[in-house]
């Protein structure tokens, strides 16, 4: 069990457990204290999502094989005309023909 157990990893570990809570408390109270949220924060805030899904699929697409990136062009693609749930079949089907065809 003691070789499991490191003082430095649970400090870090309690580290980054409050260091997300008060940043996720902190954006909730500072909500609650405006009567009207500025439209530039609108704005901002309406920007987030697309933010976060480009960090997620920007290094997969990157630094990933042929297979997923034909994947992710063929979810790209059917997301222009499909909703989200064709959408990931599509490119899930894309990446194992990829993958049938090429091996990987």
């Amino acid at each position: 069990m003691e070789a499991y157990f490191h003082t430095d990893m649970v400090l870090i570990i309690l580290a980054g457990a409050v260091a997300t809570f008060l940043t996720r408390i902190g954006g909730y109270v500072m909500m609650t204290q405006m009567k009207s949220i500025p439209p530039r924060l609108e704005a901002a805030l309406n920007a987030v999502p697309a933010a976060v899904l480009t960090t997620l699929v920007a290094p997969a697409f990157f630094t990933g094989g042929p297979d997923v990136q034909v994947a992710m062009a063929a979810a790209l693609i059917a997301s222009l005309r499909l909703s989200i749930l064709p959408m990931l079949f599509v490119g899930w089907c894309a990446v194992m023909l990829m993958r049938y065809a090429f091996g990987g």
